[in-house]
């Protein structure tokens, strides 16, 4: 099963793109992220990947509310990211019923605690977002590149329980450039772990591409741009995977 994970990015109650994360290149896609939310349900998305663009900023939750409506009031999986550091704000995402958090920069910053939380709730509800420049991580809102390899990160990680991994190529993202694959694929192979692919799709041909590689363990690709920008449907994008063989 290949998933598609259409992307809503949240700043300041609204839904917006970034380029390459950039908060100085903006553009707002609409008003409210539960509405949005129930259109890619309605559309036939069976998850929806929710970033806190504010939060993942200001380093704790600022567009909770917005998720947490939509895993209550809609027949969809919610999996969001952004800005979630400590151990409460986690467990009040998670005892709402949010179905996966995603943790970016604290495997870097905070490695116990990225520890306690696959520990506690395991790596099927935690999920490790790896954000990559040029092959090492960045961290808080992609404003700071470490000098950590992103394979080297996932290896310790695992130690620790880590199941899935989702990897973004900052170079790729809100690119419309298309994703990279090989280094997704790599990714997945290397640590033989579930990697759900994010940043560059711009044609169902990029679904395609990916989804040749879902025998390594590339498992889903968080589309965002390629949507607002209406090169594709959500429809569209579903019935490719479902045909792409």
């Amino acid at each position: 099963m290949f998933t598609i994970y259409p992307a809503i990015d949240m700043r300041d109650g609204k839904c917006v793109r970034l380029i390459q994360g950039d908060y100085d290149q903006e553009t707002v896609y609409g008003d409210s992220p539960f509405d949005m939310a129930a259109t890619f349900a309605q559309d036939g998305a069976s998850w929806v990947h929710m970033v806190d663009l504010d939060g993942a900023k200001e380093g704790e939750p600022v567009n909770h509310a917005h998720v947490i409506r939509a895993a209550e009031e809609l027949n969809v999986r919610i999996q969001v990211g952004g800005g979630i550091r400590t151990e409460k704000s986690a467990a009040a995402y998670l005892d709402y019923g949010i179905d996966r958090i995603i943790l970016g920069s604290s495997a870097i910053s905070d490695p116990t605690f990225v520890q306690n939380l696959l520990r506690t709730y395991g790596g099927d509800r935690i999920v490790i977002g790896i954000d990559a420049r040029d092959g090492y991580v960045a961290t808080h809102g992609w404003l700071t590149t470490s000098t950590v390899k992103a394979e080297d990160l996932a290896q310790e990680l695992i130690t620790h329980g880590a199941k899935r991994f989702v990897m973004t190529d900052i170079s790729r993202d809100g690119m419309l450039s298309g994703p990279n694959v090989d280094a997704i694929a790599n990714l997945a192979e290397q640590t033989g772990r579930k990697v759900i692919a994010s940043g560059g799709v711009s044609e169902l041909p990029d679904l395609k591409r990916l989804k040749q590689k879902a025998h390594l363990g590339v498992e889903g690709a968080i589309v965002g741009k390629a949507l607002y920008e209406g090169r594709f449907t959500l429809k569209q994008a579903l019935a490719e995977v479902t045909n792409a063989y």
